[in-house]
């Protein structure tokens, strides 16, 4: 068992992505119960409906599971460029039949804008916590050190890594261009967009902290590769979508076996994000289009735009978040895909 496995607890070096709006503590339990680490996307929960899942996890297994939260840079909206973008987006409203709203709202605060979220965490204890779009403050980090969490965050270049690195992170979640759902990005000047196996190749040479291989992997030789290249785990979230106990509605699901080409948009939420080409991609996308509002409150007016058109049986304005191999997806739950990954990885080790 590696240093890394035997720290969190964990049989298996295979983790759960922790899929805001998807992940559930009944999947989260599975993959802990199965050995794996299993995880909650918290950043779009209020304090108490994260306290309450992680509280239902903790009665469902008593396997280390690991929490993460959103650590972006709150900014306040701006009128003019929110209002613009409104105004772009307004016919695809009409064409539902619906107004869209006058004004948006920050619908995802910041595990960064205080210590409501950190003293959740504290209070809960559970094994491991870990951050997406950038790094806690020093004192939350010291405050989760002290209470013997391990902290993650994720990196989609070196210089995030070692900005990671010298916070004093414990691991460092090495998100290549494939991976489903939003970009890690924190070092925003530019999106490096390397591939998975290429950063886990940077990051374990240049890095001391322990590397998770996140993007594109989808079955147990993909898995294997990593861990040949120096990775200390695997981390899957597309492949586990399709899990029965995972929240995606019906539409997603469907789409995941059936509409399998993948492209970044920075339109749905305000942040670059992968997810399976749909209406953003091929009607909002274009090259007329006014700059992008704020995040999160483009994703305020994107998921008002979802729910209109969804009343009419349209789901192309769907975040239906995927990772670029999307097309390797099996209809397993999650014991059985776990089982399957590990069948594989020992089939690429002969």
């Amino acid at each position: 068992m590696s240093l890394l496995l035997e720290r969190l607890g964990i049989k298996h070096p295979i983790f759960l992505a922790p899929m805001a709006g998807v992940s559930t503590p009944e999947l989260a339990a599975e993959v802990s119960n199965q050995g794996g680490l299993g995880s909650l996307g918290l950043g779009a929960n209020t304090v108490e409906t994260a306290r309450t899942q992680i509280l239902k996890t903790q009665e469902l297994t008593e396997q280390p599971f690991q929490v993460n939260f959103f650590c972006h840079q709150s900014v306040e909206l701006e009128p003019i460029a929110s209002q613009a973008w409104i105004d772009f987006l307004r016919p695809h409203f009409e064409q539902y039949h619906a107004e869209p709203p006058t004004q948006l709202h920050c619908i995802y605060p910041s595990f960064l804008d205080n210590d409501d979220y950190l003293n959740v965490v504290l209070e809960t204890r559970p094994k491991a916590v870990s951050f997406h779009f950038g790094i806690p403050h020093p004192h939350q980090i010291q405050a989760l050190k002290d209470a013997g969490i391990l902290t993650m965050v994720s990196a989609t270049n070196l210089a995030e890594a070692r900005a990671i690195e010298a916070a004093g992170i414990d691991i460092i979640i090495a998100q290549g261009t494939e991976a489903g759902g939003h970009r890690g990005i924190f070092n925003e000047l530019f999106d490096s967009a390397i591939r998975t196996v290429d950063l886990v190749q940077l990051l374990v040479e240049h890095c001391q902290c322990p590397i998770i291989a996140a993007g594109g992997i989808m079955n147990g030789a993909q898995s294997q590769q990593m861990l040949n290249l120096g990775a200390s785990a695997v981390q899957l979230g597309t492949a586990f979508v399709q899990c029965k106990s995972s929240n995606a509605n019906d539409a997603y699901r469907h789409a995941l076996f059936h509409e399998q080409i993948t492209q970044i948009s920075a339109s749905i939420s305000g942040r670059p994000a992968r997810g399976l080409l749909g209406h953003w991609h091929t009607q909002v996308d274009l090259p007329n289009r006014p700059a992008v509002a704020a995040y999160p409150y483009a994703y305020d007016l994107g998921k008002q735009l979802h729910a209109a058109a969804s009343q009419q049986g349209d789901h192309g304005f769907g975040a239906f978040w995927a990772g670029s191999n999307v097309s390797q997806i099996r209809e397993l739950e999650a014991r059985d895909l776990i089982n399957q990954l590990l069948v594989e990885m020992q089939q690429a080790n002969y």
